[in-house]
């Protein structure tokens, strides 16, 4: 079991940044891959971004060139800094967490946080 606690979220103005951390505890020896989801108010849960153990990453086209995805992994902790935030970048964001390597489809994910509210305003 991997427990999984995201923080950093808030309100921002258009333009700004923020950067969100996703902490695990638990059976985190093994290898394993973090993504970024984010589901708005009427709208589906979207991909954001993903890291595996190494440190392969994808993002998605969305948020290429304003947000970054890294991991500690002494810390167990994965970041993802988002800079230049749009209005449309307001949700709940939710890490999630798998044996490596990592999946875009947020069902392969079996370990999910609670979520951290980012809201972007104009």
């Amino acid at each position: 079991q991997v427990q999984l606690v995201e923080s950093g979220g808030g309100l921002v103005q258009a333009g700004g940044s923020l950067r969100l951390s996703c902490a695990a505890s638990g059976r985190t020896s093994s290898r394993y891959a973090t993504a970024w989801f984010r589901q708005a108010p009427g709208k589906e849960r979207e991909f954001v971004a993903a890291i595996t153990w190494s440190g392969s990453i994808d993002y998605a086209e969305s948020v290429k060139g304003r947000f970054t995805i890294s991991r500690d992994n002494a810390k167990n902790t994965v970041y993802l800094q988002m800079n230049s935030l749009r209005p449309e970048d307001t949700a709940v964001y939710l890490c999630a967490a798998r044996g490596d390597p990592f999946s875009i489809a947020g069902r392969a994910y079996p370990y999910w946080g609670q979520g951290t509210q980012v809201t972007v305003s104009s």
